[in-house]
C-alpha cells in the first residue's frame, strides 16, 4: 500500500489536496497543514489553511471567493462592524460556529489535533488533516514600513505592503505534530502541493528538524506559479519584490537539496531544461473537480519514480 505525506496550505494546496483524496485512502494519504496563519481574532482561535482544507474536502468551500464556506450569511460579521468592532476580517456566521466550536475545545485543553480531528469528523471527512504542530508558530511579514503578523498583511492590508522578507515566531520552540512523524516512519513519498512557498511550506519545512527528516524520501513539488503568475494569492507579488524572478524555476530553485523532483503546467514547458531535477509538465490549473483528480493522479504516477537523493 502506497503512503504519501501531502504538505498543504492555501487554496491551491486544497484543491490539490481534494484530488489526492478522491483518488486515494485515508490509509495512503496524511495531510500535513501550515499553522503559521493561524492568529486569535475576537477572542476565537483561526486557523485559516485547516480550515480552507476542511471545507475543500468536506465540499463546502466557496468557490466563488476561494475562502470560507459556501452559503454563508453574514450578520454577525455585520452587525459588529455597525457597532464599531473590527470587521476586516470576514468571518461568516457558519464559519463563526466551526471557530467557536474548536476555540471551547482548546480553552477545555484539547490539543489542536485532537479539536481538528473532531471538527473533520463531525464533517464526515475520512482523511487525516494534521496540523503541522500543536504548538503556536506565527508567521511575521517583514515589509518595508515595518513588520505585519500575516493575516493583518494578507487581508487587512490586503498584500499591497512591499515585502522584504518572512519569519517564524515560535517555531525554534515547536515541536512537529507526533501524527506526521509516526506517518514518516512509513512513508513512500512526499507531495508539496502548489501552496505558496514561503508562508504556506516554508514553515513546515523549517519546523523540528523536518526538513532534514525528509531528505530519506523522494519528494515532488508542484509549482503555484504558472506562467509568471500566481493563480491564487500573493506568491508572484513576492517574489519579484524579494528580488526573484516569478517563474516556475525559481520555485525550483527555492526547493533545491530538498526537492527530487518538479512539476509545472504545460504552459510552462519551455523552461524544464533550467531546472535541475527530473521535471514534467501537465495541464496543473485547477477549475474543475476533474481537473484536480487528473492532477493528483499526475502527482503520484511521477511520484513513483522518483528516488530519494
Amino acid at each position: 500500500m502506497t503512503k504519501i505525506l501531502a504538505l498543504t496550505g492555501g487554496v491551491g494546496g486544497a484543491k490539490l489536496a481534494v484530488g489526492l483524496a478522491h483518488i486515494l485512502d485515508p490509509q495512503e494519504v496524511l495531510f500535513a497543514v501550515n499553522t503559521g496563519d493561524d492568529f486569535e481574532h475576537l477572542g476565537l482561535h483561526i486557523s485559516p489553511d485547516i480550515d480552507s482544507l476542511t471545507y475543500a474536502l468536506a465540499q463546502q468551500n466557496n468557490t466563488e471567493t476561494g475562502w470560507g464556506r459556501a452559503g454563508e450569511s453574514w450578520n454577525f460579521i455585520d452587525t459588529l462592524g455597525s457597532l464599531g468592532g473590527e470587521d476586516w476580517f470576514r468571518l461568516g456566521d457558519k464559519d463563526l460556529a466551526l471557530h467557536t466550536a474548536r476555540s471551547q475545545m482548546l480553552r477545555d485543553g484539547a490539543s489542536l489535533t485532537a479539536a481538528t480531528a473532531s471538527i473533520i469528523r463531525h464533517m464526515g471527512i475520512t482523511h487525516t488533516v494534521a496540523p503541522m504542530s500543536d504548538d503556536p508558530v506565527r508567521t511575521i511579514v517583514h515589509c518595508q514600513q515595518g513588520d505585519l503578523a500575516f493575516q493583518h498583511y494578507f487581508v487587512r492590508e490586503r498584500c499591497e505592503p512591499k515585502v522584504t522578507g518572512f519569519s517564524f515566531d515560535g517555531i525554534d520552540q515547536a515541536r512537529l505534530n507526533p501524527l506526521i512523524k509516526d506517518w514518516l516512519k512509513e512513508c513512500d513519498g512526499v507531495i508539496i502541493c502548489p501552496s505558496n512557498p514561503f508562508v504556506s511550506v516554508d514553515p513546515l519545512l523549517q519546523l523540528d528538524g523536518f526538513g532534514e527528516t525528509l531528505e530519506r524520501l523522494p519528494v515532488l513539488a508542484v509549482s503555484p506559479i504558472v506562467g509568471g503568475i500566481a493563480i491564487k494569492g500573493p506568491a508572484a507579488k513576492m517574489m519579484q519584490e524579494l528580488n526573484m524572478p516569478a517563474t516556475a524555476v525559481a520555485v525550483a530553485d527555492h526547493y533545491r537539496g530538498l526537492i527530487n523532483g518538479f512539476l509545472i503546467d504545460e504552459s510552462d514547458k519551455s523552461l524544464i531544461e533550467q531546472i535541475d531535477v527530473p521535471t514534467i509538465s501537465t495541464p496543473s490549473v485547477m477549475v474543475t473537480l476533474q481537473d484536480r483528480i487528473d492532477l493528483a493522479k499526475a502527482c503520484v504516477n511521477f511520484l513513483m519514480t522518483l528516488n530519494a537523493t
